[in-house]
């Protein structure tokens, strides 16, 4: 029998939490060691039950604005082997950078919506435990539909299929996966992606992925 994930669960308001943990434990994929209501109470949780990963809302008490995202940053410095999943109900990219800003590896920033879909939230905690990133479809469509209208953005360097592989590319797809939504073969998609990074004027950077930091380099302009 597969280990099922072990996860601590941070939300303040108690159905949506009781909720979310029920769900979870459901899906006999996930061992749900703690639903706690506040960042000190998922920061003890952490320290004390090691989880492999953390879902967590990102406004919590006592100020109710970035508590989940700030949680995320300790959580991680303190035990960088734990993935957060940081649940948020804007879709405005600036909250996704200052989640991401010094780092994408295990780090996922999605949508509230998405609670309902076990599938999608299943496959992010999955992803920030392997050490990789997911960024929410819509919040990338956000940025790719705002930046597209810059008259100076690096999106007009880039062809239709290369925007449509750093759409599916931002969403933490391996190479295979693009390849096969986009109907074309994965040395397609590694020239596609090396393009994008050449034309985004992204290096190679060890600590980073450069999917999701394609998606960043957008934030990083001037509005």
């Amino acid at each position: 029998m597969t280990e099922r994930l072990r996860v601590v669960i941070a939300e303040d308001n108690y159905l949506v939490r009781e909720g979310t943990r029920r769900m979870l434990e459901a899906s006999g994929e996930v061992e749900v060691l703690a639903a706690v209501g506040t960042p000190d109470e998922l920061l003890d949780a952490v320290e004390r039950l090691r989880p492999q990963a953390v879902l967590t809302d990102i406004r919590m008490p006592p100020g109710h604005d970035v508590e989940g995202i700030e949680a995320a940053h300790r959580i991680r410095a303190l035990h960088p082997d734990v993935g957060v999943v940081v649940l948020s109900q804007h879709a405005d990219e600036a909250y996704a950078f200052q989640l991401l800003k010094d780092g994408t590896a295990g780090l996922a920033y999605l949508l509230k919506e998405r609670v309902g879909d076990l599938e999608e939230l299943l496959r992010a905690l999955q992803e920030t435990v392997a050490g990789r990133s997911v960024i929410d479809p819509l919040v990338v469509e956000a940025v790719l539909a705002r930046r597209s209208r810059l008259a100076r953005s690096p999106l007009a360097e880039l062809t239709s299929r290369e925007m449509e592989a750093l759409r599916e590319m931002a969403q933490g797809k391996t190479n295979a996966a693009i390849a096969t939504s986009l109907s074309v073969s994965e040395s397609t998609v590694e020239k596609y992606a090396n393009a994008i990074f050449s034309k985004l004027g992204l290096a190679e950077e060890k600590q980073v992925h450069r999917r999701v930091t394609a998606v960043l380099a957008f934030l990083r302009e001037p509005r």
